[in-house]
């Protein structure tokens, strides 16, 4: 061991960049060999196979760009409206029909087995990664290892090494030929191993799960997800609505639930004026509060300087039934499923 550390530290000295010194100091072999070894004795504790352990160990490499994507994170600056126009975009709504055409008896499998329509697992299929289309680069070994030295989020990314190997070793998969995001989400719908262990379904009866490589198995495992996760195809996912120039908005949030016949004694309307249903089924309400307190002290420095100005525009906002929730569960961001729900209408 101690041999093979000294070559490590040779080779390191020359594959690794320049900025790797910078980002850390310096890149310290002993704290990398720690790591591995605590690894390699979780993964025989817990009983995967030597093949794995071998094969997951052969060439790890530190990826200092890995570490830089971790730490600098772009903050969300879009507007609701242009994170729609990006993702729910013409090209996207295409290509999944295309999709729809090219796989009509796989999504009608996934539909009565898990109950979710085709145009619903066309949104997520899209969201995720464009159908398949966008290809990630890292070898997950390497990301993950890399994560865990940095160690700002150690035990999480331990957990998904770990897990990762249990699959490899499972499904009979060479563990160095998979690829995923530079965080450690892999195939069409974008699974963290730790996900794909719970949730993952042989699509194919193949007796393995590829979610990489293997269309069925990437979608069986999706429909699952969504199925254990609550998943009702007879409820909407949101209704587009809009609401009084004055209305509270710190009440869209998507926190604050309330009855449909309540928002609507709230002046809560669909966008063609007309009446939301009276019922009394529990929604939230979300919309782009930062837009609308821009627009409001807009309009307020206008007041200030001119009285004669039009008043200011009604509230565009989407009531958010309990699918919606649940697509928070899968990522938790509004705008995401906000963006899910818009896709699936258009591939419905």
């Amino acid at each position: 061991m101690l041999k093979k550390r000294f070559l490590w530290q040779l080779v390191a000295m020359f594959i690794l960049p320049f900025n790797a010194i910078a980002q850390r100091g310096s890149f310290d072999i002993e704290r990398w060999y720690d790591v591995t070894d605590s690894i390699r004795s979780r993964a025989e504790t817990e009983q995967i196979s030597k093949r794995v352990i071998d094969e997951t160990f052969r060439s790890t490499a530190f990826i200092p760009s890995i570490v830089k994507s971790d730490k600098n994170q772009a903050e969300f600056k879009l507007t609701l409206d242009d994170y729609l126009d990006r993702t729910v975009s013409k090209s996207r709504i295409a290509s999944g029909k295309k999709m729809r055409a090219k796989y009509p008896t796989l999504l009608s499998h996934v539909e009565s087995k898990y109950g979710v329509p085709p145009h619903v697992m066309l949104a997520f299929w899209g969201m995720e990664s464009n159908y398949g289309a966008v290809k990630s680069r890292h070898q997950l070994i390497n990301a993950f290892m890399t994560l865990i030295y940095d160690g700002r989020r150690e035990t999480f990314f331990s957990n998904q090494l770990i897990a990762l190997m249990k699959i490899a070793d499972k499904n009979n998969l060479d563990i160095g030929k998979i690829h995923g995001s530079w965080a450690g989400a892999m195939g069409h719908f974008q699974f963290i191993p730790t996900t794909l262990a719970q949730y993952g379904a042989d699509g194919n009866a193949d007796g393995r799960i590829d979610i990489i490589n293997n269309i069925s198995d990437a979608m069986y495992s999706a429909g699952n997800y969504l199925n254990r996760l609550g998943w009702d195809k007879n409820e909407k996912i949101v209704r587009r609505v809009v609401l009084p120039a004055d209305f509270d908005i710190s009440l869209l949030d998507g926190k604050t639930k309330k009855p449909l016949s309540q928002w609507a004694q709230m002046g809560v309307l669909n966008p063609d004026g007309n009446a939301i249903p009276q019922t009394d089924m529990i929604a939230g309400l979300v919309a782009d509060v930062a837009e609308i307190e821009s627009i409001r002290n807009s309009a307020s420095d206008t007041i200030a300087s001119d009285t004669d100005v039009a008043p200011m525009p009604v509230i565009t906002a989407y009531l958010t039934y309990p699918n919606f929730y649940r697509i928070k569960r899968w990522n938790n961001s509004n705008w995401y499923a906000i963006a899910i729900a818009n896709l699936a209408d258009n591939l419905h």
